[in-house]
């Protein structure tokens, strides 16, 4: 499996380019196209490790990401950190259904 596999499962990957690939405003519309895509997480990480400046990827703005790289500079796989996150998440919220409520 090669680093852009997930692309193609991608919600975006009909999408025309230049609607990833915007300024101001436009960025917002764009991360819309994130929301429920099941490889976020590759997407968002890929765009972290490789430092790619433009576009949005993964739901975020480069000026969203140069904020996180800056705020995690570490950081050495985001693949690894994003994923591990995921899991974690996972888990957490299979523990909380099966905790019984209290009536």
């Amino acid at each position: 499996m090669t680093s852009t596999d997930w692309s193609d499962r991608g919600l975006c990957r009909t999408a025309d380019p230049d609607d990833l690939f915007v300024e101001g405003a436009a960025q917002n519309r764009a991360k819309m196209l994130c929301i429920g895509c099941p490889v976020l997480t590759e997407c968002l990480a890929y765009a972290l490790d490789h430092r790619i400046e433009h576009g949005v990827w993964g739901g975020m703005t480069e000026r969203e990401r140069r904020a996180l790289l800056r705020r995690r500079p570490t950081v050495t796989s985001w693949l690894h950190l994003l994923e591990t996150a995921r899991m974690e998440h996972e888990r957490s919220q299979d523990a909380a259904a099966a905790v019984p409520r209290a009536s």
